[in-house]
C-alpha cells in the first residue's frame, strides 16, 4: 500500500523509499547517541580521564548532527510528496508518518544539544581545575593545551552545525515555496478548465437558438406564401 501511495514521487524516488531512508537514519542516529552517552559516562570527571576521551566526542556529535539534518531534509521531501497523493486517506496516513519522523528527529536534536552542553560544562570545569593545579604541577600545561584544542574543535563543530541548519532552513523554504506555486498553478488550471467548459456550453446554446430562429423564419415565410396562394385561389374561384 505504501508503494502505491508513493507512486507520484519524482527525483528522489517514491515517498515509501524516502520514508525508509529516513527510518534507517533515525535508527543510526539513535545508536550513535547511545554510543555518545556511553562514551561520555565511561570517563570519570578527572582532568586526565576527560582529556583522554574528549577527542572522539566532537567527531561523533558532528556526525549525528549531519544525520539529523539529513533526516529533516528527507522530511521536507516527504512533506512535498504526500501532498500530491490523490486519496485523502493515504494523504492523512503519510502526513502522520512524516510528523512522527520530524518529532523523533527533533527529540534527537534536543538530546544532542543537552549532551553538548553537559560535555562543554565538564570540559570547562576540568580546565578550571587544571588551571588551579598548574601552579603546583607543571604537567598541567599539557592538559590545558588538550582542552584548548578540544574547545576549538567544539567551536568548529558548532560553526558547522550552524551552517548545516542554515542550509536546511533555506532548502525547506525553497521546497515550501515550490509547493505553494504548484498549488496555485493547479487552482488556476481548474479555473481555466471551468471557464472553457462554460464557454463551450454557451456556444452550443447560441448555435441551437440560431438554428431554431432560422427554422421559425422559414415557417413564417411558408405560412405567408400559403396564405397568399389560398387568398388568390379563393379570389379566382369567386370571380
Amino acid at each position: 500500500m505504501e508503494g502505491s501511495a508513493g507512486g507520484g514521487g519524482g527525483g528522489g524516488g517514491t515517498i515509501s523509499d524516502v520514508y525508509q531512508s529516513a527510518r534507517r537514519l533515525l535508527l543510526r542516529t539513535r545508536d550513535a547517541l547511545d554510543r555518545l552517552e556511553r562514551l561520555d559516562s565511561s570517563f570519570p570527571s578527572s582532568s586526565s580521564a576527560i582529556a583522554a576521551g574528549v577527542s572522539d566526542s566532537p567527531e561523533l556529535a558532528l556526525s549525528i548532527k549531519r544525520d539529523i539534518t539529513q533526516i529533516h531534509t528527507l522530511c521536507a521531501d516527504m512533506d512535498r510528496l504526500w501532498r500530491s497523493i490523490a486519496a485523502k486517506s493515504q494523504r492523512d496516513l503519510w502526513k502522520r508518518k512524516v510528523e512522527q519522523v520530524v518529532e523523533e528527529a527533533n527529540s534527537f536534536k534536543e538530546s544532542l544539544d543537552r549532551h553538548s552542553l553537559r560535555h562543554q560544562k565538564r570540559i570547562l570545569e576540568a580546565k578550571e581545575r587544571a588551571e588551579l593545579l598548574e601552579r603546583a604541577n607543571g604537567e598541567s600545561a599539557h592538559i590545558l593545551k588538550i582542552f584548548d584544542e578540544e574547545a576549538q574543535a567544539m567551536q568548529s563543530a558548532r560553526n558547522s552545525s550552524m551552517m548545516l541548519e542554515e542550509a536546511y532552513a533555506t532548502g525547506v523554504a525553497v521546497l515550501s515555496k515550490y509547493a505553494e506555486q504548484r498549488d496555485r498553478l493547479k487552482r488556476a488550471q481548474r479555473k481555466a478548465l471551468d471557464i472553457l467548459n462554460t464557454v463551450g456550453l454557451s456556444n452550443s446554446v447560441l448555435k441551437l437558438i440560431e438554428r431554431r430562429h432560422r427554422v421559425d423564419k422559414w415557417v413564417a415565410y411558408a405560412g405567408m406564401i400559403i396564405t397568399v396562394v389560398v387568398v388568390f385561389a379563393f379570389w379566382r374561384w369567386t370571380h
